[in-house]
Formats: structure tokens, C-alpha cells, sequence
């Protein structure tokens, strides 16, 4: 009986604790402001548009060149990181390509 009654206060405390959440988040938060107080103004940001590991998957050659430029700190930001993941991905192919005889 302690334990069923104890479930079942646990389930309401949480179903209102979750509805109670939900009601008061545009209180809390106003929805317009949600998304402009989360992230910088789009000026600040970048004024170019970042390349996609994508790109530089298709673009290996400037891939590697911004790879070894920030490794000379000369770029930074998430391009390192796009570029890096291309390379070693289409490296880590070619190995496996090697090792697979093809």
C-alpha cells in the first residue's frame, strides 16, 4: 500500500512538474527572444559563410591548405575542424581503399 501510494505521488509530482515546465517556459523565456538571446547577431558571426565538411570533402586540396594554416594559427574557428574531419576521413578511405586492394 506505502509503495503503490508512493508511485503514484512520484507520477503526479512529475506530470505537473513537466506541465507546470511547459506552461511557464514562454514566461520564463518569451519565444522571440529565445532564439536572438541564444545566438549572436548574424553580422557577428561571420561575414563569409562557413565551408561544410561537405565542401571540403569535395575540395581536399584547399582542405589541406586550411589545415596546415591552422596549424600555423593563421585560421581558426569551425573551418579547422570541417576541413581537419574531411582530410582525415579521405584519408582513412584511401587506406582502407589500399588495404582492400582496389
Amino acid at each position: 500500500m506505502t509503495r503503490g501510494r508512493t508511485l503514484i505521488i512520484a507520477l503526479v509530482t512529475l506530470t505537473l512538474g513537466f506541465g507546470v515546465g511547459f506552461v511557464l517556459r514562454p514566461v520564463v523565456v518569451p519565444v522571440g527572444l529565445s532564439a536572438t538571446a541564444a545566438s549572436p547577431s548574424a553580422a557577428a558571426v561571420a561575414p563569409a559563410a562557413l565551408r561544410g565538411t561537405q565542401y571540403f570533402a569535395v575540395h581536399l586540396d584547399e582542405a589541406r591548405q586550411i589545415v596546415t594554416q591552422c596549424a600555423e594559427g593563421s585560421v581558426r574557428g569551425d573551418e579547422c575542424a570541417n576541413a581537419e574531419q574531411a582530410v582525415v576521413e579521405a584519408e582513412g578511405r584511401g587506406r582502407f581503399k589500399r588495404f582492400m586492394g582496389n
